[in-house]
Formats: C-alpha cells, structure tokens, sequence
C-alpha cells in the first residue's frame, strides 16, 4: 500500500510539474531571446545553444521611451493598489461590523463592477475623463485604477474581517479602547494577510492593464503594455530584440511579488480565515 500510495504521489507531482513547465515555457523562450541576437531570434531551427548578449537590454534602456512608461507602471499601480486598500478596509470593516442595510446588495454592486466587459465602459470614461480633463493626467490615471481596485479588495478584506471574531472588538471597546484602536491595532493586524493577497491581486490587473492606458493615458502616464504595443515593429517586421528584452523586464517585478508573499496569495484565494473566540 504504501509502495502504492508513494507512486500515485510521484505521478501526481509530476503532473504538476509537466503542467507548470508547459504555462511557463511561452515565458521562458521570450526571456531566453531577451539574451540573443537578431539572427539567433530568428533562426530555423530555434537554437537553444547560443552566445548570450546584452545588447538588447543597452538598447532598450537607451531608448528615451522606456523610463517613462517604466516609471509610469511602477509608480501608478503601487499607488492606486495603496488607496485602493486603504478605502477597501474601512469599508471592509464597515460592511462585516455595522451590517447597514442592504449589505449583500450592495457587495453585489461592487462586484458588479469588475463583471462588466472593459471594451464596454471604455468609451463612457473616455468622454469623462475628457470633460474634467483627466485624460494624460497622473492623478486621474492613479484615481481611475483605485476606484476599479476597491470592489475587489472589498470583497477580500470583507471575508477576512468576517472571520475575526466580533469578540474581539467588543473586549477592546469595554476595556476602553476607541473604535480607531479597534481597527488599526486589534483587527488590522489579523487581517494582514488579507491586505497582501489583495494588494498583489489588484497590482497584477493594473500592472497587466492595456486598454485604459492606451486610451485615457498619455506619453507620461501610460504603461508598459501600450510601449510593447506601439514598439512591436520596426525596420518593416517584428522588433524582435526589443520586445524580447522589454518583456523580460516586464515579468520580472510581479514574479518576484508574487514568489516572496505567494503564501499569502495562497491564504487570499480562500477570502479569509476562520478564527476561534475569546
């Protein structure tokens, strides 16, 4: 049996494996070209074995358009993630502690506003942001991924705070704690998890957003994903050199996020935790 059993654990394993290498291969041979030449990036048969170079990484960074939009990612979706979570908490706390009427309805709103098709809204927040004259606007490009990053922290966060006991503030507020303390120093520190699945949740949609950002953003506020898209040809073909070197810097920031708090990410797919009286 337990010859039996350890066979059926190798082979599930190894599925496993053979499943993770096939979703990463696409990954893998992009950034392998990141390392090669023009003439070895297109070269019949593909060569796995190769003289790697740098110079496709000097020529990306020599390029007046990659710090821009490099800076326009990093710093638009940390920030918009930030608020995002800020606001989402407070509500959070709000739906699970005060049950104002309605809740479930209006949690259903909120995520109603995820549901709904990009392609569908894209043009009523065009002509919007154009009114107030938002569009290529750094603030209003920060305010816009925020406000779409609320539904789903709120949600997140709901299930985690749902899962502390109301015992606990009950015992800190008859102990004359304030309700600021209740939140910031009893429940925000259990729900910590919660606040990092959702902050790598919603940075990989923001990070990954192209539509918006090539519509609503401008030279300076727009991202990564819209520089792949406007540099992908040059010289009359497939830039290849350059998408292959900009793609390897691209992956590379959300793969080390997700690597260092993936048990956290792993916690944040159940929305909360289960915790005991006091």
């Amino acid at each position: 049996m337990n010859g039996s059993r350890r066979l059926q654990q190798s082979a599930y394993h190894l599925g496993l494996w053979l499943v993770a290498i096939i979703f990463f291969l696409p990954i893998f041979w992009v950034v392998l070209n990141a390392f090669k030449s023009r003439r070895d990036i297109l070269a019949v048969p593909p060569q796995l074995a190769f003289t790697p170079t740098l110079d496709n990484f000097r020529d990306l960074f020599a390029r007046e358009t990659f710090a821009p939009y490099m800076t326009a990612s990093v710093t638009m979706s940390v920030a918009a993630v930030l608020i995002a979570i800020a606001v989402a908490f407070l509500a959070s706390y709000s739906f699970s502690r005060f049950k104002p009427r309605g809740t479930d309805f209006l949690m259903f709103l909120l995520l109603s506003v995820r549901m709904v098709p990009a392609a569908a809204v894209v043009i009523p927040i065009y002509m919007m942001y154009n009114l107030v004259g938002w569009r290529e606007d750094w603030l209003g490009m920060t305010l816009f991924y925020a406000m779409f990053s609320i539904p789903f922290s709120v949600w997140i966060l709901k299930g985690f705070i749902d899962g502390v006991s109301e015992r606990y503030d009950e015992t800190a507020l008859v102990n004359g704690g304030s309700r600021f303390h209740v939140v910031f120093k009893v429940i925000l520190p259990q729900v910590k998890p919660g606040l990092v699945a959702s902050f790598i949740f919603n940075l990989i949609f923001v990070w990954n957003d192209f539509l918006f950002s090539f519509m609503l953003g401008g030279r300076t506020t727009s991202m990564i994903p819209v520089l792949l898209s406007t540099g992908l040809y040059a010289d009359g073909g497939v830039d290849w050199p350059f998408i292959s070197a900009l793609t390897g810097i691209y992956v590379l920031p959300p793969v080390i996020v997700v690597f260092l708090f993936q048990r956290f990410l792993l916690v944040g797919m159940t929305f909360g935790t289960v915790r005991g009286e006091v």
